[in-house]
């Protein structure tokens, strides 16, 4: 790989939720600070949503590290384009609880027992559903706002945070009982041009850069074409690097990325 070319103890723009290479610009700031309120506030229901590869699992990812687990019982639902049913025994498995049952009330009543039994232990339960706009039965989503019923003098007993692309937010909308309880939320929007050129020195930094490798024309190339949309900033950055350590660069410039578009159109 070109790590070593680069000086750089590791790949720099990998499109994995690493909360380590997580830029705070002032919008995921305010993204990640919203999940944190309404986990320690315990307000029932948050939404995150945005555009496809803004950002929106690694600040999840990062939320879910700031939590101590001491003090909660986490589950993450990455996949959850299941049947209402099979929903619920994954968020069984997810939070931990070795219990299952063929049918759905018995489930809840198992879900129910652990939460009781979690809050007990003044330790607060969190449910995470990333790509929830994947989900296409509206039963599925019915069973989430159920999940709310789960309350302990007028204090909600699980904060569930849905994570999706836009269209999420409409799906919600056309489910009056369950918008309503939704009490946080944030989209996220690409980058300007700003927080891209940021975005780009942090990532390298976060990986041991110890000089500028991209020229400043270069990184208004990137942006213009990514539109400062982060996993496509990743790609062509990743590339150029890549590419220049062949051709033995000292620095990324504007006709190396130019070359990159060229030739992925």
């Amino acid at each position: 790989m070109y790590e070593k070319y680069w000086e750089l103890k590791e790949l720099p723009f990998e499109n994995v939720p690493d909360p380590r290479f997580l830029y705070h610009s002032t919008q995921h700031e305010e993204a990640l600070m919203r999940l944190l309120y309404a986990t320690k506030a315990q307000k029932g229901a948050a939404m995150l949503t945005g555009e496809i590869g803004c950002g929106k699992t690694t600040v999840s990812r990062a939320f879910v590290q700031e939590l101590s687990s001491s003090d909660y019982e986490i589950g993450i639902i990455a996949n959850p384009s299941l049947s209402s049913l099979d929903f619920l025994k994954e968020i069984l498995y997810q939070l931990g609880i070795e219990k299952t049952a063929g049918t759905k009330s018995e489930l809840l009543r198992i879900l129910n027992d652990a939460i009781l039994q979690n809050a007990s232990h003044n330790k607060k339960t969190i449910l995470v559903v990333d790509d929830a706009q994947a989900i296409e039965d509206v039963a599925t989503y019915e069973e989430l706002r159920l999940l709310l019923n789960f309350q302990l003098n007028n204090q909600f007993l699980l904060t569930l945070i849905l994570i999706g692309q836009p269209e999420l937010r409409d799906k919600i909308a056309k489910i009056p009982q369950m918008d309503s309880r939704i009490s946080i939320r944030y989209h996220l929007k690409s980058l300007d041009l700003n927080d891209t050129a940021k975005y780009i020195l942090y990532r390298l930094r976060t990986a041991g850069m110890q000089k500028h490798l991209f020229t400043k024309e270069a990184i208004e190339k990137v942006y213009n074409y990514t539109a400062g949309v982060p996993r496509k900033i990743n790609n062509i950055c990743d590339l150029s690097l890549l590419v220049g350590s062949g051709r033995k660069i000292t620095l990324v410039d504007s006709e190396i990325i130019q070359q990159l578009i060229d030739d992925s159109n």
